[in-house]
């Protein structure tokens, strides 16, 4: 774990801020940047705060301020800081050229792979549960207010399943019970933010369980969508989330294996598991990143040789049980 920073103090003589996170952003991801910008909109009324992420799915519009994320880096400037965040730098959505050419960068994430952060001022605390409980450690509860509180909240509770992954610590629980007293209506964030799903969700979730696979002795379950699928159901990637989540639990799994594909033989995966598993330990082999029990990657090939090379290291993992 890194030093704790003052990133007021480290942001106070900035006129240009950027901050960004990973591609495909999630609600931990979009959550945590937008707390930090509007945090330092309020602290630092006459600088340029802007935000870079993917397009984000619509059920996170209820965070304020995500109708100004900018999908187009600014070549005009060079950024005083910038904060990537929920990420190492290299795996940014956007602004990795401009992240090393800014004049300070930092880095705050939660990742167990990112060893050492990416940035000349990092904060990253592997033991976290989320990159949004390490964004409230960082700002001045003085300055805290309903928005920004919403913003966390979604963050801390899409990466911990609603509180109920191994990642939640005692000091979650009392950050999210802090983060309540800023009269937030947590019970329908977390239906409409968190469970509620769309046709088109529904679908691709019944058709990706239905063409599912079970393999070494049940133990692992492995599904694959293709672009064909993803067009017949007029669905993108903000549409399966989730469909990973619902594979672990199916009662034997020790890891489950989401597929989809996003272009010419080159595939998304995401990996849930049990404790059976480190899904960071399987990913970071293939270059990619995240959590003992979530981890991700993307993998070039046919879907059978994406597997193949999967399983190859989850069993070394299943040998020793």
């Amino acid at each position: 774990m890194s030093s704790i920073i003052n990133l007021y103090e480290e942001c106070a003589n900035a006129q240009h801020i950027a901050i960004s996170g990973h591609i495909r952003p999630d609600g931990d991801c979009i959550g945590s940047c937008m707390a930090v910008a509007m945090y330092l909109r309020k602290r630092l009324p006459d600088a340029q705060v802007d935000v870079y992420l993917d397009p984000v799915s619509d059920v996170f519009e209820c965070i304020p301020g995500t109708d100004s994320i900018m999908h187009e880096m600014r070549e005009d400037i060079t950024y005083d800081v910038f904060i990537c965040i929920d990420c190492e730098p290299y795996r940014m959505s956007f602004g990795r050229k401009a992240f090393k050419s800014a004049l300070k960068t930092i880095n705050i994430d939660h990742h167990i792979t990112n060893a050492s952060g990416g940035g000349d001022l990092n904060y990253v605390n592997p033991e976290s549960g989320s990159a949004a409980e390490l964004v409230y450690e960082l700002i001045d509860h003085d300055y805290m207010d309903h928005d920004i509180a919403l913003a966390i909240y979604i963050g801390i509770i899409h990466d911990t399943g609603v509180l109920q992954y191994t990642n939640v610590r005692p000091v979650t629980l009392r950050t999210v019970a802090e983060l309540m007293e800023y009269d937030l209506d947590f019970s329908n964030i977390i239906e409409k933010t968190f469970y509620e799903k769309t046709y088109i969700q529904s679908q691709i979730l019944g058709r990706a369980l239905l063409e599912s696979m079970r393999f070494m002795d049940g133990r692992c379950v492995v599904s694959v969508i293709d672009r064909k699928t993803m067009e017949f159901y007029g669905a993108d990637s903000r549409d399966l989330e989730g469909i990973a989540n619902q594979m672990k639990n199916i009662r034997g799994v020790d890891c489950a294996i989401f597929i989809y594909e996003i272009g010419v033989q080159e595939y998304k995966i995401s990996l849930r598991t049990t404790e059976a598993v480190d899904a960071s330990k399987v990913t970071s082999v293939y270059g990619g990143g995240g959590h003992a029990r979530a981890a991700g990657v993307t993998m070039h090939g046919t879907y059978h040789d994406v597997i193949n090379n999967l399983s190859k290291e989850i069993v070394k993992q299943l040998d020793q049980r």
